[in-house]
């Protein structure tokens, strides 16, 4: 006698779980999915393209046609000639430079006592003797070692002695605090350099030009004496009476 095997039973909480996740499954399954096509994308013109197997393909190099020119019946207003003109360009420190110096040396005589266009310039290596402008202020003798030329603010490097001591000096050759600048003796021959460095060793220093500045004062008092007396001569004296003529 055959006994049949007892039936498995289940909650029914876990059969109704079982059995509305097989529904959704198939209500998932039974749906097609709709997928719409996306339309074709025309390449503009100005777009370099490059064909392939598959198809052109828009690389990201674009070529910009040229701008069209504006039509005539515009409101915009058209710009004159004169403002398509370019402005020229004005150097502002040249200009208050040039401004200065017209200023400060109206007559241009110590521009040109150091302008590289005039041959009778002082040069590097001249001995120059520059007369303060304040009174009993003392003058400054020295070789000239070097020329700074920029502008309103050029200036000189005199090398002078002192008490047997070389002292060095800047002199700006524009400013109120130098009355004349004088040239006692040339060198006789043009310096190879433009600064004289080497002018400070022992072995080529000029030493003490006391003795120049005398001379060259001495000769000038000599010429100022003959001038004098020479105007002197020509000249008829005040109140004198003319001798009567003879008959």
């Amino acid at each position: 006698m055959s006994v049949a095997a007892p039936l498995a039973r289940r909650p029914l909480g876990s059969s109704w779980l079982q059995m509305t996740t097989q529904r959704l499954a198939r209500r998932f399954a039974s749906d097609a999915l709709t997928v719409r096509p996306s339309p074709a994308v025309s390449i503009p013109t100005h777009f370099h393209s490059i064909p392939t197997k598959e198809g052109r393909i828009r690389t990201a190099f674009a070529v910009y046609a040229p701008q069209l020119p504006a039509s005539s019946t515009s409101t915009s207003p058209t710009p004159s000639a004169s403002s398509l003109a370019k402005t020229p360009r004005v150097d502002v420190i040249r200009a208050y430079h040039e401004q200065q110096i017209a200023r400060m040396d109206p007559t241009g005589a110590r521009g040109r006592l150091f302008s590289r266009k005039n041959p009778d310039s002082a040069k590097p290596g001249d001995v120059l003797l520059v007369t303060p402008s304040r009174a009993g202020g003392e003058t400054f003798a020295g070789v000239c070692l070097a020329v700074r030329r920029s502008g309103i603010e050029t200036a000189i490097l005199l090398r002078g002695q002192l008490a047997k001591t070389g002292v060095e000096r800047w002199f700006k050759i524009y400013s109120r605090a130098v009355a004349a600048i004088d040239i006692i003796q040339r060198r006789p021959r043009r310096a190879r350099r433009a600064r004289l460095t080497y002018m400070r060793q022992p072995k080529h220093d000029r030493g003490a030009v006391d003795d120049l500045v005398k001379a060259w004062r001495r000769g000038r008092n000599v010429l100022r004496t003959r001038g004098s007396a020479a105007t002197s001569k020509t000249s008829p004296a005040v109140g004198a009476k003319s001798a009567p003529a003879k008959k």
